[in-house]
């Protein structure tokens, strides 16, 4: 974060915050209302802290992952995690807000980390991610309990595509619907 400036976005856990002031070891900014209501950073907390931090794409930076916006949908919930020969299994709660966005093999930002979804059961709203050893030692998903709270943000896809789903862009042309799509070879 050498080269932070003023006004400069940086993903706290995922969250979009504006940097405002910076100091010798950090930086200040101001979280709103809303994203007090919708994140962590709202929640009380009384064990220490790990958060990631992650600043802003630049125009001609290398895309890894999906694009995550840092614009958190809700909070989810740590059920369980697993360690396998190759990863860990991690499964998460999800409100009903972001679960209509998950869908297997999709993707879903976790405190701001872009994950595929391995596993998802709508029934009980959970999914499951598969973390690779890399990403779980170089983030604060290692330092996740059962019980633990997290910042979800949907796949941005899914929420244009359920937008022109509900409000085609023009009346007078066919409206896009899941049988149409079918129609032509989408479904």
């Amino acid at each position: 974060m050498g080269d932070l400036g003023y006004g400069d976005s940086v993903a706290v856990d995922g969250i979009c915050l504006t940097v405002e002031e910076i100091l010798k070891d950090g930086f200040i900014a101001t979280a709103s209302p809303e994203t007090l209501r919708r994140t962590t950073l709202g929640k009380e907390h009384t064990e220490p802290r790990y958060v990631n931090l992650e600043t802003s794409l630049r125009v001609g930076g290398k895309v890894g992952g999906h694009f995550v916006m840092g614009h958190v949908d809700g909070i989810g919930c740590m059920v369980s995690a697993q360690q396998t020969a190759t990863a860990w299994e991690m499964t998460f709660t999800a409100p009903d807000a972001i679960a209509r966005y998950i869908v297997p093999k999709g993707s879903i930002a976790v405190n701001g980390i872009s994950l595929t979804v391995a596993d998802y059961n709508p029934e009980i709203s959970q999914f499951t991610v598969a973390v690779i050893p890399l990403t779980y030692a170089e983030t604060n998903l290692r330092y996740l309990v059962n019980g633990s709270w997290v910042n979800l943000e949907g796949d941005i896809l899914g929420k244009y595509v359920e937008k022109f789903l509900k409000f085609p862009p023009n009346a007078n042309r066919e409206e896009i619907t899941p049988a149409f799509l079918a129609e032509h070879g989408y479904l």
